[in-house]
């Protein structure tokens, strides 16, 4: 088994490598003077097991190019088996048609990953569950759920709490926190007037009194958990926080966050965290090098990978 480390979040890579106790292979990911990338592989890895980190998180076009040209370069050095490990996975909310004339990038992306060599794609919290149907390759889907739950039940011992979802698409995800945790659900009713911009209409349940705790796979601008936030406040709810797997935050988003009345909002390092996400007051990230490396481990010895989530 060998683990490569791309350029978009080598800290994890490191991470999960020390978590299995096993050192990054040595290979060189570097740009020419016009910006072609070039990748290296400086150890033998003919019939070897071999797991690529990258998520393709900004800048998504670069960090994409990378990881298919390093599982180029690992098909063509014989590796026995290779595994695309992509904790976020970009281009994920382009799953279907928006309009007419417009693409399904993520089923492009994904051709591009098995055209480039991949036998395994290894991800977590897909924006949504059916993209693996986008690939001809085995898929494995973590999620964070398991693990935001016992990190809730260690940091609001206590407190009567209420899950919610920000919008309709993301009831699955939070009813299976709601259910780990054995509390209410909530949900936002969200009308998105055009892309980027969230306009909140609605509270469905009763969140008078309650620690309510927004669930979400990604947040981007932060509009639509800041407006959520700012309902369950006004519907009378106690507090707010967030759990979301991906932390994009683009644009001014860290600073909206900072600025709303969000208590905590929680983030894993699916994605390398900017210095202004690490000095925040109020966003904090947990780590899922531990379950990435299990999964690899797991898959590595060809046991069953869904009993993580049992």
């Amino acid at each position: 088994m060998k683990i490569i480390a791309c350029n978009s979040n080598r800290p994890l890579a490191e991470a999960v490598a020390a978590a299995l106790n096993i050192p990054l292979a040595q290979a060189s990911v570097r740009r020419f003077a016009d910006m072609e990338i070039f990748v290296e592989i400086h150890e033998n890895v003919r019939g070897e097991d071999v797991f690529v980190i990258q998520s393709t998180s900004y800048p998504a076009n670069d960090n994409l190019m990378e990881l298919l040209i390093t599982l180029d370069a690992l098909r063509r050095a014989s590796a026995r088996r290779i595994t695309a490990v992509i904790p976020y996975f970009g281009y994920a909310r382009q799953d279907r048609k928006s309009g007419s004339r417009t693409p399904i990038s993520a089923k492009l992306v994904a051709n591009l990953i098995t055209e480039a060599g991949a036998n395994r794609v290894l991800t977590m919290d897909l924006h949504a569950g059916q993209i693996q149907g986008f690939f001809d390759i085995p898929v494995d889907n973590l999620f964070s759920a398991p693990l935001y739950a016992r990190d809730i039940q260690q940091q609001y011992a206590g407190r009567e709490l209420m899950v919610v979802s920000p919008d309709v698409g993301g009831v699955v995800r939070a009813r299976a926190i709601a259910t780990r945790l054995h509390t209410d659900l909530a949900i936002i009713d969200k009308r998105r007037p055009r892309a980027g911009v969230s306009e909140v209409m609605n509270v469905i349940g009763e969140v008078q009194g309650r620690d309510c705790i927004l669930v979400d796979d990604i947040v981007d601008s932060g509009g639509t958990l800041v407006n959520a936030a700012e309902a369950l406040i006004k519907s009378g709810a106690k507090s707010a926080s967030v759990y979301v797997t991906h932390g994009v935050f683009s644009g001014g988003a860290v600073a909206r966050v900072g600025a709303s009345p969000i208590e905590k909002m929680v983030v894993t390092d699916s994605i390398l965290a900017t210095e202004a996400v690490r000095v925040s007051r109020n966003i904090r990230q947990v780590t899922i090098a531990p379950l990435l490396a299990e999964a690899m481990r797991r898959i590595s010895e060809e046991s069953s990978v869904s009993t993580l989530f049992c």
